[in-house]
């Protein structure tokens, strides 16, 4: 019989976490389990559920640490974007989003689809994230309803996301604009042309 590791961990679920984010890095959300993210943290395969509610347990403490991230990539992109240009803000906070997408994907995927928002730490995560766009949408509203002009341009850049994650397909255009250029068609004021 092959020898378990089972030394004390001085913060397990912290430990069970990061080697959790560093599966999904590695192969995606199909391949964390609660035996392989153990393993990678060195720890015996009982271990986990002395600190999560199983799987789903696990991957929500994910999900919250993954919007933990979000939530400080979008401010520091954010803080340094010097103009005071409402659009450079906007384009500034959406770019920082395209970004962290692009960069973490399997933790992207499993923040947005794979766990359900279900307990008040990972809401409040998810909308303190959401809370960003709000802000910088605010001072390009003009005339339009706040939160449907929210919804559209947090649809234009959650899509941009998904398409650009995507399998290409036989019948996607061959040359995609630059996600500026869409965004720019979407906040100018109606009856401005495009630039």
């Amino acid at each position: 019989m092959a020898a378990t590791k089972s030394h004390h961990h001085g913060n397990l679920r912290e430990a069970l976490v990061e080697a959790s984010i560093a599966l999904l890095a590695e192969g995606g959300p199909g391949a964390l389990t609660l035996r392989k993210a153990a393993a990678r943290a060195g720890v015996s395969h009982a271990a986990p559920a002395h600190h999560f509610d199983g799987l789903p347990g696990l991957l929500a403490e994910i999900a919250l640490r993954g919007f933990e991230m979000f939530h400080a990539h979008l401010d520091q992109r954010c803080k340094a974007e010097t103009s005071d240009d409402p659009f450079a803000q906007l384009m500034a906070a959406n770019s920082a989003y395209v970004e962290f997408a692009r960069c973490h994907r399997a933790l992207f995927q499993l923040m947005f689809v794979e766990v359900e928002h279900s307990t008040p730490p990972l809401r409040l995560a998810a909308m303190r994230c959401y809370g960003v766009l709000q802000e910088k949408c605010r001072p390009l509203c003009g005339d339009r309803d706040p939160a449907a002009f929210e919804s559209a341009v947090w649809a234009l850049t959650h899509g941009y996301v998904a398409l650009g994650m995507a399998e290409p397909r036989p019948n996607a255009p061959a040359q995609v604009p630059s996600y500026e250029t869409l965004l720019r068609m979407l906040v100018r004021p109606e009856g401005e042309p495009a630039r």
